[in-house]
């Protein structure tokens, strides 16, 4: 009973010791492998660059004030639009008190000159009178009196400008802030009661409003120094707006910038471009966009799958089924590539297969 039962055992080892060595080796051989085929096919293959910036207005100026002071009233509010001329507020004047009382000073001595030129151009009136003196002296008397009315009135000018902004005979009134051109107002920084700086050559001063033109719009953005070598004037641009993402509009390629700047560790270059506008939709100042920028076009021809390619010592092979599931490595020639597909110059035709990679 106990040989059998040792026999027993050794069967069932000598059994599972063959078996191991069976899957092991049936493992090892694997299955075929059964490779995806492509085949080249006819299509329109565009080569094109990217530009990323923004859509902005052409003419955006800010309008600032010629005197300091407080913003007493604003007349409009941002999104407005505005013509040329149309006031935009009114600054409450804070002069400065040394000059006033200096100017202040200026009119009572004109005007104490000018009362005694009164009482000394009445004595030469009697003395011309009684031939004491010429009619050409008393001319000259005359002549002074005239001009010592116009200090008076140069001094009363004077303070009237630090106090109230403006002459007694002026038309302009420099507390009143004009638009300067027709157009849209992006922004009002200042609300009423902020304190302003007047514009001088010192000082660029406050900005009251900003303006801009939003009927004539451009793109601004920056293109890779690789790509702009290919970059003409008037060339088109499809632009892609971030807000207005499925409604693409057109621009026309005016400008590309002589000198570069760095980007991220890169040069990259300005372009400019001036935008078709559509009735339908308002584009807003600084609106973020991307423009599609064409810059080879290849239609109807023998492209396959960029992924496909084998780049060796710079030439492009593909493998070619030769027989079922065999295959050849050859050389072929290419063209353009929009990144996913290329062209296939020469080297391959439509009728055949190659090894999907």
């Amino acid at each position: 009973m106990k040989r059998i039962l040792k026999f027993l055992i050794l069967g069932v080892i000598a059994v599972v010791f063959i078996g191991t060595i069976v899957f092991l080796y049936r493992k090892s051989q694997g299955t075929a492998v059964v490779y995806t085929l492509d085949s080249p096919v006819k299509m329109t293959i565009i080569k094109k660059t990217v530009a990323t910036g923004k859509v902005i207005p052409r003419r955006e100026i800010e309008v600032k004030s010629q005197v300091s002071g407080v913003v007493d009233r604003l007349y409009v509010v941002a999104g407005q639009t505005v013509k040329k001329g149309a006031v935009l507020a009114r600054i409450s004047l804070r002069p400065n008190m040394l000059n006033v009382s200096s100017a202040e000073a200026q009119v009572a001595a004109a005007r104490i000159s000018l009362r005694n030129q009164a009482a000394d151009l009445e004595r030469y009136k009697k003395l011309l009178e009684t031939k004491v003196i010429s009619e050409s002296q008393f001319n000259t008397y005359v002549t002074n009196y005239d001009l010592q009315k116009q200090a008076v009135a140069s001094a009363e000018d004077t303070m009237l400008l630090l106090k109230t902004g403006a002459t007694k005979d002026s038309a302009n009134v420099s507390n009143l802030i004009p638009a300067t051109i027709d157009g849209t107002v992006l922004d009002v920084p200042n609300k009423e009661g902020a304190f302003i700086l007047e514009s001088s050559t010192f000082q660029s001063g406050t900005s009251v409003a900003t303006l801009a033109d939003m009927s004539d719009m451009i793109f601004e953005g920056l293109v890779d120094e690789s790509e702009v070598g290919k970059l003409k004037q008037g060339m088109e641009l499809i632009l892609n707006v971030g807000a207005l993402e499925g409604k693409p509009f057109k621009a026309s390629l005016e400008y590309i910038a002589p000198k570069g700047v760095t980007d991220q560790g890169t040069i990259k270059f300005t372009i400019r471009a001036a935008v078709t506008l559509d009735k339908e939709l308002f584009l807003r100042s600084n609106y973020s966009a991307n423009a599609d920028i064409v810059l080879d076009k290849h239609e109807n021809v023998l492209a396959i799958n960029e992924g496909n390619l084998i780049v060796e010592d710079k030439k492009s092979f593909v493998e070619v089924e030769t027989a079922p599931q065999k295959f050849e490595k050859r050389e072929i020639k290419t063209g353009i590539s929009d990144g996913i597909n290329i062209e296939v110059v020469s080297g391959l035709t439509q009728d055949q297969k190659i090894k999907h990679r």
